[in-house]
């Protein structure tokens, strides 16, 4: 969901009646710049206990992101609530942040929803985002698309990222809108654009099937590549596929085990199991029906009926001593969750 750390955006925007208060403010804006946090810290924390709203809502900040201060939810909660409660729509998004999350307090989707809703109603961009998540998936409120919907395009038009990417997807299912392909590629380009990585890999999607925007296997190894560097496991696979087919860039064996093994290593099956046959076929990588076996086994694991067979097959071609090798590299990479597996 995200926690909206204000704190030099809210010291550099307060307007107060009291100079002197203006003052404080400025010093710790000028700490907290040059990263000197517990001085920043020890301003805002005497301003926060005159009633300050911002400097609650800051110090809030700096105990969830641990600055100045060990981290503690907790603390972030009490200095959220305090700001919350005085209305500002920033601490009233982190609050229901906190409870959709169970972090400082119990997990309460009512509570998340109603801090939430009170950020929305005033314009917050990000709690009309994770209103729409919770009206999606019917947390803490009765499900809901078109509700959903509502509040997506209202943080959309606002250009929260999350939620023009969000909106995408109900465009590209129709859900709580009419299904319209082009409004989907509109609004995940808009996302994609500023980054988010699902909305990357969806526009990817949508230029490799022509749905909304022309078929264009260029534009999409360009989405996919973005979402993919910023290591996106379904982005990798689909990468890996554009360079194993030569689709969109030339043929490369090597680079699609590359992205191959990156998806493979975040559990996405299908990249294990193309992975095991790069390892059986010796394509872009050396021939090692070791390594084939780990990875089809691993693909198994998650349920790859085709991976199954391919171990009935990869095993013909093996010794017992092998065997037992790939067997014992399975559990040691399950045990080091995937990584350095091979």
């Amino acid at each position: 969901m995200g926690i909206k750390n204000l704190l030099c955006v809210v010291l550099l925007a307060v307007v107060s009646s009291a100079i002197v208060l203006a003052d404080e403010f400025d010093d710790a804006r000028v700490a907290y710049n040059r990263q000197d946090y517990k001085t920043a810290f020890q301003i805002l924390e005497k301003i926060a206990q005159q009633g300050n709203v911002d400097a609650q809502h800051n110090l809030g900040a700096m105990y969830h992101e641990g600055r100045g201060v060990p981290q503690d939810d907790a603390k972030a909660v009490k200095w959220f609530r305090l700001a919350a409660q005085q209305g500002l729509a920033d601490s009233q998004s982190n609050l229901g942040v906190m409870y959709h999350e169970g972090r400082g307090v119990p997990q309460d989707y009512a509570e998340a929803v109603k801090w939430y809703r009170l950020a929305a109603q005033q314009g917050n961009a990000q709690a009309q985002s994770n209103l729409g998540v919770m009206y999606s998936k019917g947390q803490g409120v009765p499900q809901d698309d078109a509700e959903a919907v509502k509040w997506y395009q209202l943080a959309a038009q606002q250009g929260n990222a999350k939620a023009q990417s969000n909106l995408g997807l109900m465009y590209s299912k129709g859900q709580g809108v009419p299904q319209d392909d082009a409004e989907a590629a509109k609004w995940f380009r808009l996302a994609a654009q500023q980054g988010d990585v699902k909305a990357q890999n969806n526009l990817g999607a949508m230029y490799s099937k022509g749905q909304g925007v022309p078929q264009d296997d260029a534009e999409v190894v360009k989405w996919f590549r973005l979402a993919a560097q910023q290591g996106h496991a379904a982005s990798q696979y689909n990468l890996g596929v554009m360079y194993d087919k030569g689709q969109g860039v030339p043929q490369d064996d090597a680079e699609a085990a590359k992205w191959f093994r990156l998806a493979a290593q975040q559990g996405i099956a299908a990249a294990q199991h193309n992975l095991g046959l790069m390892y059986a076929k010796g394509r872009g990588v050396p021939q090692d029906y070791v390594k084939a076996h780990l990875w089809f086994n691993l693909a198994a694991m998650s349920g790859n009926a085709t991976s199954i067979k391919a171990i009935d097959i990869v095993v013909s071609l093996m010794t017992a001593k092998q065997i037992e090798n790939a067997q014992q590299m399975a559990k040691v990479c399950i045990a080091n969750r995937l990584k350095n597996c091979d």
